[in-house]
């Protein structure tokens, strides 16, 4: 039993650096490409599960990917990033220093604790599941996502760098959660 993570592809605020969660971007061009290029890495595995996250960017790229009939499923939104939602961590940082969504405060966003239960509902079903199960999300939520497969708290997804249009996979090895592959 595996988690397939896969980040979306490229969008115009993920490449300036812009934090997104409930605007809904379409990708780019080259977010698109990237997109359909996930789709031989995942045809030969077979899913109990194919989830996607509500948003279009998540949702297209799952489509590309091979995967048009995949679930939306709520909990894998965006974090919400509230009031900074459109802005760049150094514009927040002009008011705010040295805020991260780690530790920070997100005025009117999500919390890390509510983050960190949406994901935990993730995991837990994923874990309940007969096979692999597949998702399509987005940067910060795919980092929480990890660290809660890992029993870490929601801020060890710092350690987790995640690229556009990339694969991951968790796993487990003699009982202990780990990390397969990450950022492919």
């Amino acid at each position: 039993m595996g988690l397939y993570l896969v980040r979306h592809g490229a969008t115009e605020w993920s490449i300036s650096g812009r934090h997104t969660s409930t605007t809904d971007l379409p990708l780019l061009a080259e977010g698109e490409q990237a997109a359909k290029e996930l789709a031989p890495r995942l045809s030969g595995t077979e899913f109990a599960a194919v989830l996607t996250s509500p948003r279009l960017r998540a949702r297209r790229t799952a489509e590309l990917a091979g995967f048009p009939d995949a679930i939306v499923d709520p909990d894998l939104a965006e974090w919400d990033y509230g009031d900074y939602e459109g802005v760049t961590t150094e514009e927040i940082r002009r008011t705010d220093p040295g805020w991260t969504i780690w530790d920070g405060v997100t005025p009117r966003g999500e919390t890390a604790a509510e983050v960190s239960a949406r994901l935990d509902r993730v995991v837990a079903a994923a874990r309940e599941r007969e096979g692999d199960t597949l998702v399509f999300a987005h940067g910060h939520s795919l980092r929480v996502l990890a660290a809660r497969w890992l029993g870490q708290p929601a801020s060890y997804g710092r350690n987790f760098w995640l690229g556009t249009a990339t694969l991951s996979v968790l796993g487990e090895d003699r009982g202990q959660p780990v990390v397969v592959h990450w950022n492919s």
